[in-house]
């Protein structure tokens, strides 16, 4: 199993979209059948059995052993995923695209960057699974908490100039069979839970998340 799978047919979207399929998704953390699954989620085995044929045929569930039960021979299944994301190439002609209006101080350009990222490495992971080859990325996650606006604004133009400084660093336009690299750097406030019946919430933090989405290992 998987920790993460991306998924980047629409239809594959669709089918775990439904309530009872991404319910039968959790519930196969731990394998189990039709009949078992009917058991946990209260629901008639062969409505569970339909809905799981419809996960499989997609691939996003797998079946893992076939047991024999006298004259019936019972289909074990589990997730081939821990989690799943959906991919913004799922809606290509409406999914965002960060070369339309740069703006560093865009949250909803920041968005763009996000489902960027999340369609290239999602790109790159089903292409290294089928080449049986891992993929070169790298990550930072880090919670900063600023006492002013003008610290934060100081703090982001600091981080611009030390990854301009990078960049100019090791940028290497001409070197033979060098592979392009993305660097996504994003700041924003971390929301908060939204406080009882309100459907609000404050930002009393932040939050700065950087990325790379890499060409496969050589």
């Amino acid at each position: 199993m998987l920790d993460i799978a991306v998924i980047e047919e629409p239809a594959a979207a669709e089918a775990s979209l439904d309530p009872i399929r991404s319910g039968i998704l959790a519930a196969l953390a731990e394998p189990g059948s039709a009949t078992m699954l009917a058991g946990r989620l209260g629901l008639p085995r062969q409505k569970v059995n339909y809905h799981l044929k419809e996960l499989e045929r997609h691939g996003l569930v797998e079946l893992t052993e076939e047991r024999r039960r006298g004259n019936v021979t019972e289909r074990i299944y589990r997730a081939s995923a821990a989690s799943y994301v959906i991919s913004p190439s799922v809606l290509a002609a409406v999914s965002p695209d960060p070369s339309r209006s740069p703006d560093q101080l865009s949250a909803r350009w920041l968005l763009a960057l996000g489902a960027r990222l999340v369609q290239e490495v999602g790109q790159l992971l089903t292409g290294s699974a089928r080449a049986g080859r891992r993929v070169a990325t790298f990550g930072i996650d880090a919670e900063v908490r600023f006492a002013s606006a003008a610290d934060r604004a100081a703090f982001a133009g600091e981080l611009a100039q030390s990854v301009a400084a990078l960049v100019s660093r090791y940028h290497d336009e001409a070197a033979p069979g060098a592979r392009r690299h993305r660097l996504v750097v994003g700041l924003h406030q971390i929301p908060a839970t939204p406080a009882p019946g309100t459907g609000t919430a404050s930002v009393p933090g932040g939050t700065l998340a950087t990325g790379s989405a890499a060409g496969q290992e050589n």
